[in-house]
């Protein structure tokens, strides 16, 4: 037996000090985990290729060209109901991750925080950079005349030069199967635009784009952003940018319209078994 010297043992500090850094570096990487965004810029799920990148990211890809869509819940289940639905959402070049209800999900599922940019911050990011506001320069497919005159005058006032040429009443398109409309695409062959904004219906408008995508010979940016031209210009509720940044935006949709609101988003409630059981794959359809 060592006899008793009477000094008390001197602590390992080096030992002390991996242990803290250890604890410091586990407690950051599960921090990381959960609550910092993926480092990739792009992000498969459900075989769509969703951009996830900062704004000003985006609005330099747009610039590029390419079919660029912003799928909500609704129109990301339609998927498995629509072969020709999913090949042109499959098909895009990119995807935003508009639906604040697919970015959490996806959050509980995977344990990425993927950052969410929505179609209206992307139009209001792309209105105030200055470009396309010359003649020629943009291209609109609209859902009626009076969200054509309607969205045209506020686009007027807002520095864009947008006469009747550069806007297209879209007749009423099937709501399953390929889509083609021969005069929608003479029209931008016949005046070239660097940038087509399609402002229709979820689950319509990307079969549409895809439809021109396929076709054109030049491709302009092809940008699928629904109702958010009419967010801006009043056609529907205004939605304000804390709301929009804090994914509130449904809840001024539903207060504005409970009913109409309801019907659309009827069917989002299979968004979830369709993450969980596909995830990044491409989703069976019928």
């Amino acid at each position: 037996m060592r006899a008793y010297s009477g000094k008390k043992k001197t602590p390992n500090l080096t030992a002390i000090v991996k242990l803290r850094v250890g604890h410091f570096a586990l407690s950051r990487f599960l921090l990381f985990r959960w609550y910092c965004p993926v480092p990739d810029q792009f992000r498969t799920i459900l075989g769509v290729r969703f951009y996830i990148g900062d704004l000003d990211g985006l609005l330099e890809r747009i610039a590029q060209g390419g079919l660029i869509v912003a799928p909500s819940a609704p129109v990301m289940v339609r998927m498995e109901d629509d072969p020709a639905h999913k090949a042109a959402m499959e098909g895009a070049d990119l995807a935003i991750t508009d639906s604040s209800l697919m970015v959490l999900l996806w959050l509980l599922l995977t344990g990425e925080r993927v950052r969410r940019i929505s179609g209206l911050r992307l139009l209001r990011g792309l209105f105030s950079q200055g470009q396309f506001r010359s003649k020629g320069d943009t291209f609109w497919v609209m859902p009626s005349v009076a969200d054509s005159q309607g969205n045209c005058a506020w686009l007027r006032s807002q520095g864009f030069s947008v006469d009747d040429r550069a806007a297209y009443v879209a007749p009423l398109y099937p709501r399953q199967g390929p889509l083609a409309d021969p005069l929608l695409l003479a029209a931008i062959r016949e005046q070239r635009p660097k940038l087509v904004v399609i402002a229709l219906s979820g689950g319509v408008q990307e079969r549409l784009g895809w439809y021109l995508r396929t076709q054109l010979e030049s491709t302009p940016a092809i940008l699928c952003i629904g109702g958010a031209i009419a967010f801006l210009s009043g056609r529907q509720t205004r939605i304000p940018v804390w709301a929009d940044r804090l994914a509130l935006g449904w809840l001024f949709r539903f207060a504005s319209d409970p009913r109409g609101f309801s019907a659309k988003v009827a069917d989002v409630g299979r968004l979830a078994p369709l993450l969980w059981t596909f995830r990044s794959r491409s989703v069976d359809s019928a």
